[in-house]
């Protein structure tokens, strides 16, 4: 069954945030809602799995689609790093590996309706969230997204973030950031 594969997929969005606050970036004091850490991309390391933990009020997997969707009030934990929204759904891909096997990945991670992603340094909400693992790129958008770094906070219509380069971007109308400075 897809289950277990589906819920073992969905710890690359779990983690996704969390790999964005490894850079050591600082707001710089200036009104910009464009940042880039100075630091360098860190080199990924195999570490221990770490168990994913989702609750919903349903689940349903769509085989020939290769989609898990959850619904109502999701809640998926991993580690320190949590997701909540009223829908996630996961597509997902067969990939054959070089020693034959196949193992199974995620290829979109599509969260909508009332999205909240927390990590032990930062909160995020919009309205929806997309993430794609292969690119490592998380897209938050909405009518009011809100980014909160500690004293920090980016609002916006769309937050882009590209979790490679620790390059974030809150983009959409009037964009606003305020700054207090240590």
């Amino acid at each position: 069954m897809r289950l277990a594969a589906c819920a073992a997929a969905l710890f690359l969005f779990a983690a996704a945030p969390a790999l964005a606050q490894e850079a050591d970036g600082q707001a710089d004091g200036t009104a910009a809602a464009d940042t880039t850490t100075g630091t360098k991309a860190k080199a990924k390391t195999a570490q221990p799995a770490t168990p994913v933990d989702i609750v919903a009020n349903e689940m349903e997997i769509l085989d020939k689609e290769k989609k898990a969707i959850f619904r109502g009030a999701v809640d998926a934990t991993k580690g320190t790093t949590k997701l909540r929204s009223d829908e996630l759904v996961v597509t997902y891909a067969d990939v054959k590996q070089p020693d034959g096997t196949t193992k199974t990945d995620a290829t979109d991670l599509d969260a909508k309706g009332n999205v909240l992603i927390v990590t032990p340094k930062e909160k995020i909400t919009g309205d929806w969230a997309k993430y794609d693992p292969q690119t490592e790129k998380l897209t938050v958008g909405g009518t009011n997204v809100r980014l909160v770094q500690g004293t920090t906070v980016l609002v916006g219509q769309e937050l882009h973030a590209d979790l490679k380069t620790g390059r974030t971007q809150m983009t959409g109308g009037r964009v606003k950031g305020s700054f207090l400075p240590k």
